[in-house]
C-alpha cells in the first residue's frame, strides 16, 4: 500500500444522485486508487447514504490533485480541518490560493462546526465575518477582509436528483438535443412553470431579441400578463424591437406578420427608440397610451420589474437601459435573488451573466436554435437544466398555449 493516502467520507443521495460514481471516475481518472472501507446505502427514497473510502495517490502531488477533485465532488477529510483564512491585502485583491467557489450549496468548518455559505454563487470568494461566511465577487472585497483560501474545511453538498413528483427536469434529465418532440417538451415545460408559480415560485426571463423577430413576442407578453413572469432581464435589443414591433409592427425593418420589409424599415429601430426618448421613459411611454402592448408593455402594466444591460453595440440606448455595468450586475441579482426558475431565450451573453450569479439548485431552461450557444449554456453547471434546440419563435408559443389549454381544463 502506498504511503499518498488519504481516508475520505461523503453523505447524501449518493446511488441515485450519481455521487459516488463521479468520485470513483474522478479517482480512476486521476490515476488513483480506492478501497471502500464503509459503506451504509438508504433503505427509503428519502434516506441519505454514507460511505468512507481510502484514496490512494501515485505520489504526494497526485494525492492532493485528486482531493481536490473529489471534494469539489462533495467528499470530505476524516479528520476535519478548520477552514484556513487570509487577510485581503487590498482592495479588489484576494490573498494568493484563494478558494474559487462553485454554484452549489457549500460550507465551511469554522469554529469547530460547519456553517453555510450565504450568497452562493460561482467564480466567487468566500469572506468569513462575525462568525457568518458570505460569497462575494472580487469587486467587493476590501483590504483586511479575511478570505478563504486552500480547500481544507470546505464543504459542497452535492446536488441531488429532484425527489418529489415528475417535473419536466427529471423527466428529460439534464441535456439538450434538436431531436426531442418539441410538443411533448412544451407540455412538460408548461407544467412545471405552473407547478412552480402555485407553489409560490418566482421565475425570471432572459430574454434576447430574436423573441421578437421569430414572433414570440406575443407569447411572452401573454405569459406576463398572466403572471407566470415575476422579472424581465434583458439587453437594450429586446426592448427597443418589442416597442418597435408594438408602435410599427416591424422588428429591423421587417413584417413580423408576413417577413416582407417596411418601407424605410431600416429606420424603424430608430423611430422607436426616438419614441421612447420623447416619452422620457418606457413606463411614461406606456402611461401617455403611445405603448399600448407588448413585453416592456405589460412589465409596465403588470408592475413586472426589468433590468435592461447595455452593451457597447446599443444604439441609442433607451434612457431606461443601464449603461454602467457594475451597477446592471448588481440590479440583475437584486432580481435574481430567490429566483426558482430562470427561462433563457436566445441571448447567450445575458444568459451566461445570470446564470453565474445563480445557485445550482435553480431550474433553468435555455431555449436557442443554435445548439452549440445551448450546450454552452448548459456547461456551466446547473443540475437541474433542460436545453431545448429550437426556433423561439415556434416554441414559446407551443408552452403559452399549453398553460392556456391547462388553465381551462382546471
Amino acid at each position: 500500500m502506498s504511503k499518498f493516502t488519504s481516508e475520505i467520507e461523503v453523505s447524501g443521495h449518493l446511488i441515485d444522485s450519481l455521487i459516488l460514481t463521479k468520485i470513483f471516475d474522478s479517482i480512476m481518472d486521476l490515476g488513483g486508487k480506492f478501497e471502500v472501507i464503509k459503506i451504509k446505502v438508504g433503505k427509503k427514497k428519502t434516506d441519505q447514504s454514507y460511505a468512507r473510502l481510502l484514496v490512494q495517490g501515485r505520489t504526494k502531488k497526485n494525492l492532493e490533485q485528486i482531493l481536490q477533485v473529489i471534494y469539489r465532488e462533495g467528499a470530505t477529510g476524516i479528520l476535519q480541518k478548520p477552514v484556513k483564512i487570509k487577510s485581503a491585502p487590498r482592495n479588489m485583491v484576494m490573498p494568493d490560493n484563494f478558494y474559487s467557489t462553485t454554484n452549489n450549496p457549500t460550507q465551511i468548518f469554522l469554529n469547530n462546526k460547519w456553517i453555510d455559505v450565504g450568497n452562493m454563487m460561482m467564480d466567487k470568494c468566500i469572506i468569513v465575518k462575525a462568525k457568518k461566511a458570505m460569497c462575494i465577487p472580487i469587486r467587493q472585497v476590501k483590504k483586511g477582509d479575511k478570505i478563504a483560501v486552500g480547500e481544507s474545511g470546505i464543504k459542497i453538498i452535492p446536488p441531488e436528483r429532484p425527489r418529489e413528483g415528475m417535473n419536466v427536469f427529471e423527466f428529460m434529465g439534464s441535456g439538450s438535443s434538436s431531436e426531442r418532440p418539441t410538443q411533448h417538451i412544451a407540455r412538460k415545460v408548461a407544467e412545471d412553470i405552473q407547478r412552480t408559480k402555485k407553489s409560490g415560485g418566482k421565475i425570471i426571463l432572459v430574454g434576447g431579441p430574436a423573441i421578437v423577430h421569430t414572433g414570440a413576442d406575443e407569447s411572452v407578453s401573454t405569459l406576463i400578463r398572466s403572471g407566470y413572469i415575476d422579472a424581465v432581464l434583458a439587453g437594450n435589443a429586446l426592448a427597443v424591437h418589442d416597442i418597435e414591433y408594438a408602435t410599427l409592427g416591424t422588428s429591423l425593418g421587417m413584417n413580423i406578420r408576413d417577413g416582407t420589409l417596411a418601407v424605410r424599415g431600416h429606420r424603424n429601430h430608430m423611430e422607436a427608440i426616438n419614441a421612447v426618448f420623447k416619452a422620457g421613459s418606457i413606463e411614461k411611454m406606456v402611461k401617455s397610451k403611445k405603448l399600448r402592448r407588448g413585453i416592456m408593455y405589460e412589465c409596465v402594466k403588470k408592475k413586472v420589474p426589468f433590468v435592461l444591460a447595455g452593451s457597447l453595440r446599443d444604439d441609442g440606448p433607451l434612457p431606461d437601459v443601464i449603461t454602467d455595468v457594475e451597477l446592471a450586475q448588481k440590479k440583475y441579482k437584486e432580481i435574481l435573488k430567490d429566483a426558482s426558475m430562470v427561462i433563457m431565450v436566445a441571448t447567450m451573453l445575458h444568459s451566461i451573466a445570470t446564470g453565474n450569479m445563480l445557485p445550482a439548485n435553480v431550474k433553468v431552461i435555455v431555449v436557442d436554435i443554435n445548439q452549440p450557444t445551448v450546450t454552452k449554456l448548459m456547461d456551466r453547471g446547473t443540475w437541474q437544466a433542460l436545453g431545448i434546440v429550437s426556433d423561439a419563435g415556434a416554441f414559446l408559443p407551443m408552452v403559452a398555449k399549453e398553460i392556456q389549454k391547462n388553465t381551462r381544463a382546471t
